[in-house]
């Protein structure tokens, strides 16, 4: 009985001095973690150097991937998925390569080669891998609507990368909830599923997959990744290469062909929601067409202005008698003047207009040249969007916003060119996006890149002076 107590007094006395042993090894860690975050050489090395800072902070400096605090799992599947970014669009080169290596942590698990110093400088670079991570498959790379270094501040934004790899290294599956945070629509899924086979399953399995088409799937799965589609609820999208318009809701699409901005008028990519819509709408002319076409029409042709319902306006009100010498007066100071155009069936935004608050001024609506969507190259406006059939979109609106019972008074208002505005209960998120590639039917459909936007998105995201896509 003796000898037994002497044995367990000695477990417990060696298991103690293990515990403090491997107290003051974390101590030590976390205190070089501390220091090297505070040298501002690291800190420049780093993708997102306060998001870092803000992670280890929150846990008191810890160890993250040197140390078992998560378990072996996270660790080993945080690096597969770096092996694997090329499957998602992103390059291996954001992820700090010559860093982050297999030997290298299995010396950190299995030997004593590692100092403390590279034991911590491995636990940082890691965590801003995942940071990175995170981020980019999130907002992606270049998200203009939010640039890397608001990201990182991290201020008011919809997604936090460091509080969502805090949470995600407690979940059992750290690699599912990694991937949980890319886009939730199904256009982007079926790229990243295409991108899969050909940069996983198909590679380097005699299958030779042209660079051009990797590089084009890339920076359209980047656009997507701005656009901030969400499939579970409801949407209008502009897709503006394949000059159409999806009405989605969560079980059903409907499709509109749609006319667009000319390459010298270009649309816009952005993201609002359409507030509300006019029937009958008057069009006050916008200041550049206003001066480039109008005016020089006005004064070649007295009766234009006439014949196509317009009057000009300045600071009092309407202006009267107008002839070819007041035209060129005011051609000379066209800031102190502008024009309406009437609502009626000749009025250039038809009988429905859609709006939404964006700095473009641009918006949705209809047109009495109903023959130009029989053209398959429809990139023909001033920047604004000429929907066909737009009176089925604006029905289904009120139906989907639980406003059926006015669907009457929308068409007698169609009918009658009765000026009135329609407003959702429930604005409508709306997407103008560029996408040049998708997949249909599990197939790749390419459009024709009409504003020629590919070539510099395509520089930037590979950092390259040659892309393959114009070679």
């Amino acid at each position: 009985m003796r000898k037994l107590c002497l044995i367990l007094s000695f477990l417990f006395a060696f298991g103690a001095m293990s515990c403090r042993a491997q107290v003051s090894a974390d101590a030590a860690l976390a205190t070089e973690i501390q220091a090297q975050l505070d040298d501002i050489n690291l800190a420049a090395q780093l993708n997102f150097p306060a998001s870092v800072a803000r992670f280890y902070r929150e846990g008191k400096f810890a160890g993250t991937w040197v140390t078992d605090n998560y378990g072996q799992n996270a660790k080993w599947q945080a690096l597969l998925l770096i092996d694997c970014v090329l499957q998602y669009g992103l390059s291996p080169a954001d992820y700090h390569p010559k860093e982050i290596l297999y030997n290298r942590l299995y010396d950190i698990e299995k030997t004593d080669k590692l100092n403390v110093a590279q034991k911590a400088r491995f636990d940082i670079m890691m965590t801003d891998a995942m940071v990175t991570l995170l981020n980019y498959l999130h907002y992606g790379k270049l998200n203009p609507n939010y640039g890397q270094l608001a990201i990182d501040k991290g201020l008011g934004l919809p997604f936090n990368a460091e509080r969502s790899l805090a949470l995600i290294l407690k979940q059992p599956d750290f690699k599912t909830g990694m991937l949980d945070v890319q886009p939730r629509s199904k256009a982007y899924a079926d790229l990243q599923y295409k991108m899969r086979q050909l940069k996983g399953q198909y590679d380097g399995d005699c299958y030779t997959v042209p660079e051009q088409t990797i590089r084009k799937i890339a920076i359209n799965m980047e656009r997507l990744r701005w656009a901030e589609i969400n499939d579970a609820e409801a949407y209008v999208h502009v897709n503006i290469p394949s000059f159409d318009l999806t009405y989605h809701l969560p079980d059903t699409n409907r499709m509109f062909k749609v006319i667009v901005g000319s390459p010298e008028h270009p649309t816009p990519v952005l993201q609002s929601n359409i507030e509300y819509f006019t029937t009958a709408p008057e069009w006050k002319i916008p200041a550049s067409i206003f001066n480039k076409e109008l005016l020089p029409k006005a004064i070649k042709n007295p009766a234009y202005l006439t014949e196509n319902n317009l009057t000009i306006y300045d600071g009092v009100g309407q202006v009267e008698n107008i002839d070819a010498a007041l035209l060129n007066t005011i051609a000379k100071n066209s800031k102190n003047y502008y024009a309406k155009q009437a609502a009626g069936c000749d009025n250039a935004l038809g009988l429905l207009v859609f709006r939404f608050k964006n700095i473009y001024s641009v918006y949705l609506h209809d047109t009495p040249d109903k023959m130009l969507f029989k053209r398959e190259k429809r990139d023909l406006s001033h920047g604004c969007i000429r929907v066909e059939n737009a009176a089925l979109l604006a029905e289904l609106l009120l139906k989907n916003d639980a406003q059926g019972g006015k669907v009457a008074q929308l068409k007698r208002n169609l009918t009658k060119e009765k000026q009135q505005n329609f407003v959702l209960t429930q604005p409508v998120p709306v997407k103008l996006t560029y996408l040049t590639c998708l997949v249909k039917d599990g197939e790749i459909v390419n459009y024709k890149d009409i504003y020629t936007l590919d070539k510099s998105l395509e520089m930037a995201m590979y950092g390259v002076s040659d892309p393959v896509n114009l070679r």
